[in-house]
């Protein structure tokens, strides 16, 4: 069902021990910051989410993961603790965290959130150049003009956090539904039939979280 902004308000709010129960592998963090990318974003989508992440658990350690694309980062994954509250000079998400989930993949086998992870782990470590985060960028503005992508600015291994965690979901034949015009925004995942919003979260809200995390690497 399509996840409005209202689920931001409306839905029951859960702190992280109680959230880490919950989460599934694939599931999803639908984000609505108010930081400069998050703002180009939803001025290019004509919507309040502006970033996406994906939860993987690593119950070995005992410990709930995030994989996300991050400005100036490139793909990382930290643990849930450091997503919502920031750790040691990294910063938590500066703006409202809802826990979505999508239904294909939650009712994925265990070789199928293998391959979604082994390909999301693939991507990790690589920071982007000048360059690269230009080119999203420009995916974006065309999105805001509602053009077509053209095939030079398609992304081959550098994502906005949405296109991100799309393409982790293509490698078991989980298409977000897209219509090809600008770039797979954070809105496409609220606006997909089979994802649907799970609880809010609570996240730590301050000063030092209020810059520089975007929801594009």
């Amino acid at each position: 069902m399509t996840i409005s902004i209202d689920a931001l308000k409306t839905l029951p709010q859960l702190d992280e021990p109680a959230i880490e129960q919950q989460v599934k592998a694939g599931d999803l963090f639908l984000c609505s910051g108010d930081h400069a990318f998050a703002r180009l974003i939803r001025w290019a989508t004509k919507s309040p989410w502006s970033h996406v992440a994906m939860a993987m658990r690593a119950d070995a350690v005992g410990r709930v993961m995030v994989l996300e694309s991050v400005e100036k980062i490139g793909v990382r994954a930290i643990p849930l603790h450091t997503f919502l509250f920031g750790d040691q000079g990294k910063r938590p998400y500066p703006g409202e965290v809802v826990l979505a989930r999508h239904a294909k993949i939650a009712a994925a086998s265990n070789s199928d959130i293998a391959r979604i992870a082994q390909f999301g782990i693939d991507q990790l470590g690589d920071p982007f150049a000048a360059f690269e985060v230009l080119m999203i960028a420009a995916r974006i503005a065309l999105g805001s003009l509602n053009q077509k992508m053209p095939e030079f600015l398609a992304a081959p291994s550098r994502y906005i956090c949405s296109e991100y965690v799309a393409k982790c979901f293509d490698q078991i034949g989980v298409h977000t539904p897209w219509d090809g015009r600008g770039f797979i925004a954070p809105c496409d995942f609220a606006a997909d039939p089979d994802v649907s919003a799970i609880v809010r979260v609570t996240a730590w809200r301050g000063q030092a979280g209020a810059a520089g995390r975007d929801g594009v690497a």
